[in-house]
């Protein structure tokens, strides 16, 4: 009697981590049958996605220039899927050092910053709804940080000069505050106060009659801070150092510098959710990408992909993201922290 060889058992998916990705970055992929007879494969949609680490439980799979947001395949003929929140890149040449930021109508501003001294031809880029990239702002040198303040006017430091500029809807450019040293992050607060970020250790608080403060005096840092304030009104300091091992710092509105979070490789830009989560670009555990900590302060990896240097939530609850020379969008169903 003649006994046929049983098929090859579909694939199954048990769990992805982490939640999102973009092109570059790693999923982690368990579940049972994921390599089959061979090699475990991996798509995304019709792109083939190449294997880190496979196994028949275990797939560590890079995602692909030019995967989609959308299903990821494992297996041959089709296999099984799992709906993934990969990035779309919506815009590149352009070379962010900080978060970008995004007006009440979804635009989405961001810098070509250059190397220190370098005069680039175009200092801020806007990117509309329908994500057409048009320069904004010329005639910055270094343009380093970007905020907004409540009435939606745009702000742009300069590590070059120093001076932190007022910016036009048209892109025409006023100094609004100079002295700044090395200015590199700036946030406004609640009541419009601007806070800005001198590599050298300090952090001024600029009041709206533009009376200049020291707010707080940190280390040196070895590259630029990045500011963000929390729910809770303290204000969130990042200087990512060459150690594997960088601290959060979180200053009480009297100026007390604390540590809120340790445990970071070379963290970056910063956002909160509305929820009070706190969303930094960093490595954590050695793998690349975005962690989200709790208030209190537990962390995790929310995002993989390399080079990211910041990130913001639209209004339509995805998160951009801006690596050092394009940015990405990110549909992660996450309401971002609003000023009051």
């Amino acid at each position: 009697m003649a006994f046929r060889k049983s098929a090859t058992p579909r694939p199954e998916i048990l769990d992805v981590f982490p939640p999102a990705a973009i092109p570059g970055g790693e999923f982690q992929v368990r579940g049972k049958g994921l390599a089959g007879a061979e090699r475990p494969e991996v798509r995304f949609g019709d792109t083939a996605a190449p294997i880190v680490i496979g196994s028949d439980s275990y797939v560590v799979v890079r995602v692909p220039e030019g995967a989609s947001d959308g299903e990821m395949f494992v297996g041959p003929n089709g296999g099984t899927s799992w709906t993934c929140q990969v990035g779309v890149q919506i815009a590149d040449g352009v070379h962010p050092v900080s978060n970008p930021v995004v007006d009440a109508q979804a635009n989405v501003y961001t810098t070509l910053s250059g190397s220190a001294g370098q005069k680039t031809a175009v200092s801020v880029y806007k990117i509309d709804t329908n994500l057409n990239a048009k320069p904004l702002v010329t005639d910055i040198m270094n343009a380093t940080g970007l905020a907004l303040d409540s009435e939606g006017t745009l702000y742009v430091s300069s590590r070059n000069d120093g001076v932190v500029y007022q910016i036009s809807p048209t892109g025409g450019r006023v100094p609004y505050v100079e002295g700044m040293g090395v200015a590199t992050g700036i946030v406004f607060d609640e009541e419009d106060n601007l806070y800005v970020g001198d590599r050298s250790g300090t952090i001024f608080k600029i009041s709206r009659e533009r009376q200049i403060y020291v707010f707080a005096t940190m280390e040196p840092s070895l590259a630029a801070y990045h500011l963000a304030f929390g729910p809770e009104g303290y204000l969130y300091v990042t200087g990512p150092t060459t150690s594997s091992f960088d601290s959060i710092a979180r200053i009480s509105r009297d100026g007390h510098v604390g540590r809120f979070y340790r445990g970071l490789g070379r963290p970056q830009g910063m956002a909160f959710d509305a929820n009070g989560n706190l969303y930094v670009s960093a490595s954590l555990g050695g793998r690349r990408g975005v962690a989200r900590i709790t208030a209190d302060a537990q962390a995790g990896l929310f995002l993989s992909g390399p080079s990211i240097v910041g990130l913001a939530f639209t209004p339509s609850k995805a998160m951009i993201l801006a690596t050092s020379s394009a940015l990405y969008r990110v549909n992660v169903g996450i309401e971002g922290r609003r000023l009051p």
